[in-house]
């Protein structure tokens, strides 16, 4: 057996004067910015944990099940507008109007490999308004996934926000949505930071779509897809005209757990190696594409991970350098060979 060329101590003082010169090639202002990246990076327990929670997210991706996804909200938002959205067929559709109240039982449709509910109004009141805001919070307690949706015009009234907190209890996924954002085009950043405000949330977790048009939908998949990353797969099967967006979220979401190991000198490394989040990412975006893996199939990925083992070789040559240009280097190196 001879020894890696790589390895030899010739070739690791050649590598790291190489790697040196690249990093004094820098400007002054990106030295900086990449010492504050790294400087920035948490402790080590937040860092594991944050690890953890990537690598869980990869496999919910590949290997997440089927999914109850159940529209909330006040009555007449539109909830019943964007649940057509998703229905693949005409006689699925679900009724409505401008009225209040049109829709007063729990509505269900297969949309691929999840399935949707539309409810109606939880903020009812009256004998017949129980009934139905008791419908829809049961649908809401058995759902998996939650959208719950306001309205743009009306914003959000204290009993909508007696509503969502009441939401918030169950403990579900959950991702908020304004609907109706066209009518108030000319206001649209005010009446996001409003309702955010309202609701005690980040204005980028409020997500303005048009439900009519479909506007912004895939703004939408894509926050049910960060809310609960094992529905990607189902939702890249029922909606391709979203794959491609889908995919894309599946390979930064591996390459950003990549580059984490990469940054983290901890025996994590060995339990999440950067072979397996690649396999993993691989798996999600077959999913997605609804792609089997055959034996065939699988021998070509083989040869593809050949570049993830030639990654992965150097990144370790890069970690032993030590200090800032090894540690961004060896993240680059992670990240890139997984994208």
């Amino acid at each position: 057996m001879t020894d890696d060329p790589a390895s030899t101590p010739q070739n690791s003082v050649s590598n790291s004067r190489g790697l040196h010169s690249i990093w004094d090639a820098l400007t002054p202002e990106e030295q900086a910015s990449l010492t504050s990246l790294v400087k920035g990076m948490p402790g080590q327990p937040k860092i594991s944990r944050s690890l953890l929670e990537l690598a869980e997210n990869q496999l919910k991706l590949a290997f997440g099940r089927k999914h109850n996804v159940a529209i909330i909200g006040p009555a007449n938002v539109g909830k019943s507008t964007l649940y057509n959205q998703f229905v693949r067929t005409p006689t699925e559709r679900a009724a409505v109007s401008p009225l209040p109240g049109t829709t007063r039982e729990n509505q269900e449709t297969d949309a691929g490999l999840f399935a949707l509910v539309d409810t109606p109004g939880a903020d009812a009141v009256g004998e017949v308004g129980e009934r139905e805001r008791k419908l829809a919070l049961d649908a809401a307690a058995k759902a998996d996934i939650l959208i719950v949706v306001f309205d743009a015009i009306q914003g959000v009234k204290q009993t909508e926000l007696e509503l969502y907190e009441h939401i918030r209890s169950l403990n579900k996924p959950h991702v908020v949505v304004l609907n109706k954002i066209d009518l108030v085009r000319r206001e649209k950043q005010n009446v996001v930071k409003q309702v955010a405000a309202s609701l005690h949330l980040e204005v980028t977790q409020v997500i303005p779509v048009a439900a009519r048009s479909g506007e912004n939908l895939n703004q939408l998949l894509a926050a049910i897809a960060m809310a609960e990353p094992s529905i990607v797969a189902a939702l890249g099967a029922a909606l391709p005209q979203y794959r491609w967006q889908l995919a894309w979220r599946s390979i930064v979401s591996a390459a950003t757990l990549s580059a984490a190991i990469a940054l983290t000198p901890l025996p994590v490394i060995d339990f999440l190696p950067l072979t397996a989040t690649q396999s993993v990412m691989v798996l999600s975006v077959a999913r997605i594409y609804n792609y089997q893996i055959t034996l065939e199939r699988a021998r070509e990925l083989v040869a593809t991970f050949g570049v993830a083992f030639l990654g992965r070789t150097l990144f370790y040559q890069l970690s032993k350098l030590g200090g800032i240009p090894g540690w961004v280097l060896s993240a680059a190196v992670a990240s890139s060979t997984t994208v």
